[in-house]
């Protein structure tokens, strides 16, 4: 029988097995901050923990939990590790470096169930939620990549899966991110991002906590993007950006709309025109993404003069509008890439028909 993972306890929850195994509860904060805050690899290593408390602590639990498959580092710096847990079941996390910060994106799920045409995560499906601490673990992880004098700034939820259909279990890890005894990480640090689940972000909202809400839009249609995001069809453009006004209203963050550009699908004046009219009224920024290539997919990033282009008109709506830096290019670092080359190396996914384009007006 596997062991358990000890961050899938919360603080609280801690504090409580401690105590059952005949110890004060101050140790519970020791604990925490060997695992979080001195980087420890093993229970040995917490040395002003009683080697009774270690001891019980190796019986009954995992520190990390996750087993690294592959690692791989990109020219621009960027890491991606290929994480297997006791089940077998392997997902992601990317490790971004810059002069001024240390980003780590994150996965929630073992695949993804939402069907972006242009995401690698979902073709073969969802497995199953990530625990708590299988979450934590791919930080914990990443953070011992770094150097002695170097910290993890920012967390980015916008790996594999659709993290607010894992909010039961998302949720303890983001608070162990944010609270002094964990990673101590401030709210506006951390970017949970979405397809748009109305109802779960508006769960988001009531935990009162300013943590930067991403919708991933890709399209400013609902003919359009049920296309490009098939879960589309049973939510509706109009609720999402109801819901992300409200957790707008609710925690004063400005909402990033995430929007994937894919070469004569969704990069059009018409499609940039639609998307201007749609955002022109909200405090909102559209972080533009061209399309990271898939070999199994038959879909292509614009030109770099197509996404000036688009970026143009969306700022003549006064819309604010950046491209992202691609980064790893060279490592598969966009979401599952990496997971999807181990499993299919004998039986390759067949290729993803692209969309047919046909803007609206409004």
């Amino acid at each position: 029988m596997s062991l358990g993972l000890l961050n899938d306890l919360s603080r609280d929850e801690l504090i409580a097995w401690v105590e059952q195994a005949g110890h004060a509860s101050y140790r519970a904060d020791q604990i925490r901050r060997w695992i979080f805050g001195k980087r420890v690899n093993d229970f040995d290593e917490m040395h002003d923990i009683p080697a009774s408390l270690r001891s019980a602590l190796k019986e009954e639990f995992q520190l990390l939990g996750a087993k690294i498959v592959r690692h791989q580092v990109s020219v621009d710096g960027t890491e991606k590790l290929l994480l297997e847990f006791d089940d077998k079941e392997q997902t992601e996390c990317v490790l971004m470096r810059e002069s001024d910060r240390n980003t780590i994106c994150v996965s929630t799920q073992v695949g993804c169930a939402m069907g972006c045409v242009f995401c690698a995560s979902g073709l073969l499906g969802v497995k199953r939620d990530l625990t708590t601490g299988e979450i934590l673990s791919q930080i914990l992880l990443m953070d011992r990549l770094l150097s002695a004098d170097q910290r993890i700034t920012n967390v980015v939820i916008m790996g594999m899966g659709e993290p607010l259909a894992n909010l039961r279990n998302l949720t303890p890890a983001l608070l162990t991110l944010n609270e002094k005894g964990g990673m101590g990480l401030g709210a506006r640090r951390i970017t949970v991002s979405t397809v748009g689940l109305p109802e779960k972000i508006a769960e988001l909202a009531a935990l009162n906590i300013p943590f930067n809400l991403a919708v991933s839009l890709h399209a400013p249609t609902n003919e359009l993007r049920d296309q490009i995001v098939p879960v589309n069809k049973k939510i509706r453009l109009e609720r999402i950006l109801q819901a992300a006004d409200n957790y707008f209203d609710k925690t004063g963050r400005r909402i990033t709309y995430e929007y994937v550009l894919l070469s004569g699908v969704n990069d059009a004046d018409e499609h940039a025109t639609e998307l201007g009219r749609l955002l022109k009224t909200r405090n909102a920024h559209v972080n533009l993404i061209p399309m990271n290539d898939v070999s199994s997919l038959d879909l292509t990033a614009p030109s770099a003069p197509r996404t000036d282009q688009f970026v143009k008109i969306l700022r003549s709506w006064n819309v604010n509008a950046t491209v992202r830096k691609r980064k790893g290019a060279d490592i598969d670092a966009a979401c599952g890439q990496l997971r999807l080359e181990e499993l299919t190396q004998l039986e390759p996914v067949a290729k993803t028909a692209k969309p047919q384009s046909s803007p609206s007006t409004t």
